[in-house]
């Protein structure tokens, strides 16, 4: 989504000339508008781990709703990634819900069968996302607290049709032996 400057510039001066108490004001009557606004909102200002939990719910729900069956619907959970990365700035946090994503595909997969190919490519897509970001210098800081989940996931996904299993595994493989090689030397 593209920002348009001609709307944010009347924006941002009027905000510019509001007091204090009058942005707290507005900022609340943001937080009240929509649940999107308050997810914003407590990832970006609350508790790290409340705000966490909330996204995870929303990744993980397409999967495995309280009730019902899962609707495996990727563009929200996608979403759900997508504004707590923007929210939070917290990589850690983006990692954690990535790997969520793919572990509850993985695990539905595993449970209830082949799925299609447009399901294993949004799966593979936020893995080599992922992957990308373990590789960046705080993601390399990250990783140790991942490598676990990462190679179970591997394990998990190795007999995963359509090449989403080999996906899953020359990934992670790749990006351990890149990582733990670099610690070596």
């Amino acid at each position: 989504m593209e920002k348009d400057s001609s709307k944010w510039s009347p924006v941002k001066k009027k905000l510019a000339s509001m007091s204090k108490t009058e942005l707290v004001d507005l900022v609340k009557d943001l937080f009240d508008y929509s649940a999107e606004n308050r997810s914003f909102l407590t990832a970006r200002f609350g508790s790290a781990e409340a705000a966490l939990e909330t996204y995870r719910k929303r990744v993980v729900d397409p999967f495995y709703p309280k009730r019902g069956f899962g609707k495996l619907n990727f563009v929200d959970a996608r979403r759900a990634i997508r504004e707590y990365r923007k929210a939070s700035e917290d990589l850690t946090g983006t990692l954690d819900l990535m790997l969520t994503y793919v572990e509850s595909g993985t695990r539905f997969t595993n449970e209830f069968g082949d799925i299609d190919e447009r399901f294993y490519d949004s799966l593979e897509s936020v893995l080599n996302e992922a992957i990308k970001l373990f590789k960046t210098p705080k993601g390399k800081e990250t990783y140790p607290l991942f490598r676990k989940r990462l190679l179970k996931l591997a394990e998990e996904a190795e007999d995963i049709g359509w090449g989403y299993g080999d996906c899953v595994m020359e990934g992670v493989e790749e990006l351990d032996e890149h990582l733990m090689g670099e610690e070596e030397q």
